[in-house]
Formats: C-alpha cells, sequence, structure tokens
C-alpha cells in the first residue's frame, strides 16, 4: 500500500485592508449618508414644509404692519432668508450618526483604515447638498408670491441659496458634537433649540430701527443678523460689504460649532 503524498497548500497572500485616500473615504461615507435619506422622510418632509407655512402665515399676519418699516425691499424678501435658515438648520445627519453609534457600525468604521475626519466631513458634504435641496421649494414659493431678486438675477439666486447652506453647515457643528459625546438620539433633537436665540433676538422679522433698545443693542452681537443682511441684501443689488459681514458671521459659527464637533469626534476615537 503505497504512502499517499500529502503537499501543503500553496501559501498565499495575506489581503489587508488598504486606505482609499482621504477624499475618498469622505466620498463613500458621503454617498452612503445620501443614500439613507430616504429613510428620513418623515422628518425631512416637515422641515420643508413648516418653514413655508411660517412664511405665508407670517407675512398674512404682519406685512400690513411691518412691510413700510422693515426696509427698503419688499416684506416677502425681507422673509424669504428666514424660511431659508429655518428649514436647514438643525437639519444633520447627526441622527443617524447616532443611530451608528448605538449599533456598533461607528465603532467598526473606527476598525479599519478609514480616514477619522471623513467620517464627519463625509455627513456634512451629504448635509450641504440636502441644504441645498431644501432651498429649492422655498424659493419657488417665493418667485410664487412675487419675490424678485432685481439686478442680481440668476446669480443672486445662487448666491442666496450658498448663503442659506453655508449657514446650516455652519450649525451642524452644534449637533454632531452633542451627537458624538453622549450618543443620545434626545439630546441631538433637542439641540435645535440653540437656534431659538438666533432667531429670535435677531432682525428675522423687523429691522433693528423699529426694536426696542435691548433688543437693538442684542442683534448688533447676533451672527445671525449679519447673515440675514447679506441674503436680503441681494434682492437690491450686490452689496460687497453686507455680503462679507454675512461671510464672516456664518465664519465665526462654523469655527465655533464644528471645533465643537471634531473635538466630540477626537474624543469619541480615543474612548473607541
Amino acid at each position: 500500500m503505497s504512502g499517499a503524498v500529502h503537499t501543503a497548500p500553496p501559501a498565499t497572500d495575506v489581503v489587508r485592508a488598504q486606505p482609499s485616500g482621504f477624499f475618498g473615504d469622505m466620498t463613500s461615507v458621503a454617498s452612503r449618508a445620501l443614500r439613507l435619506l430616504p429613510r428620513d422622510l418623515e422628518a425631512i418632509i416637515p422641515a420643508m414644509l413648516i418653514p413655508l407655512f411660517f412664511l405665508m402665515v407670517t407675512i398674512g399676519a404682519i406685512q400690513n404692519l411691518a412691510g413700510d418699516v422693515v426696509s427698503d425691499i419688499d416684506y416677502k424678501a425681507f422673509q424669504l432668508p428666514v424660511a431659508i435658515m429655518t428649514a436647514v438648520t438643525g437639519m444633520s445627519r447627526a441622527n443617524a450618526l447616532v443611530i451608528d453609534i448605538s449599533e456598533g457600525y461607528f465603532d467598526r468604521l473606527l476598525m479599519t483604515p478609514v480616514n477619522r475626519y471623513a467620517l464627519l466631513l463625509g455627513l456634512m458634504v451629504a448635509d450641504f447638498t440636502l441644504f441645498v435641496v431644501m432651498a429649492i421649494p422655498v424659493i419657488a414659493l417665493g418667485f410664487a408670491i412675487g419675490v424678485s431678486f432685481g439686478p442680481t438675477g440668476v446669480l443672486g439666486v445662487l448666491v442666496f441659496v450658498l448663503f442659506g447652506a453655508l449657514w446650516g453647515l455652519a450649525f451642524t457643528g452644534f449637533p454632531y458634537a452633542i451627537a458624538l459625546r453622549t450618543g443620545n438620539p434626545g439630546a441631538v433633537n433637542s439641540s435645535f433649540l440653540l437656534f431659538f436665540p438666533f432667531m429670535f433676538l435677531t432682525t428675522a422679522w423687523v429691522s433693528r430701527d423699529v426694536m426696542t433698545d435691548w433688543l437693538a443693542a442684542i442683534t448688533w452681537f447676533n451672527p445671525m443678523t449679519y447673515a440675514l443682511e447679506g441674503m436680503r441684501s441681494l434682492f437690491s443689488g450686490w452689496d460687497g460689504w453686507a455680503l462679507g459681514r454675512a461671510l464672516l458671521s456664518i465664519a465665526v459659527v462654523g469655527l465655533l460649532a464644528q471645533s465643537l464637533a471634531f473635538r466630540a469626534l477626537r474624543g469619541r476615537i480615543r474612548r473607541g
């Protein structure tokens, strides 16, 4: 009986995950976040409809009272930036991030060679895309009720949408910071409350000239005031000073909020 000759299986190379690069990782995270957006339509659709509702109610309720004193633009145009900011503020993928954290998916990502900062920046790319889309029905309603961008034309519309999306992107740092630090969906949902001081302590409904002295003084320190003024300036022409202050105010909010978000990200990475 001849003995069988056993040969060892050929050696195979060990396949290891290789980094795909920062932009590749960010694109992958953003693509996944965008694909999951249809699952959140029950949150996205009300966020689009509520600003439209309040835009019409506000115009119908106080246009005759405030229309002659707010500024040199039509009151409907005066209110349109408020509707844009209400639509985009607080709408982020922070809730989806909390789900990923609670289900362990985020921790599994940390075991891969994915760029850590891309995990957050990819979500923000998806947010920016969502903000642009959410601005479209607001702009459409504005056109339907007679708002005109006058001398700035189509480019003015694009800049208007860009400023609104940038404001929403700047604000996202707050819910992301809360999501990464707490992993609590209730805490993330409450982050929208941070928007109320920005909204009510500013020139959202009337100009500074008709406010009481104490409220008018507060609006000078509210960055949203300058963002609104910059967006409103697009209805009457190109005002570099107003647009520059709007960009600076958005950058200040973004620097604060995003610093908190990336600090919370680093803390979760250390804990993970």
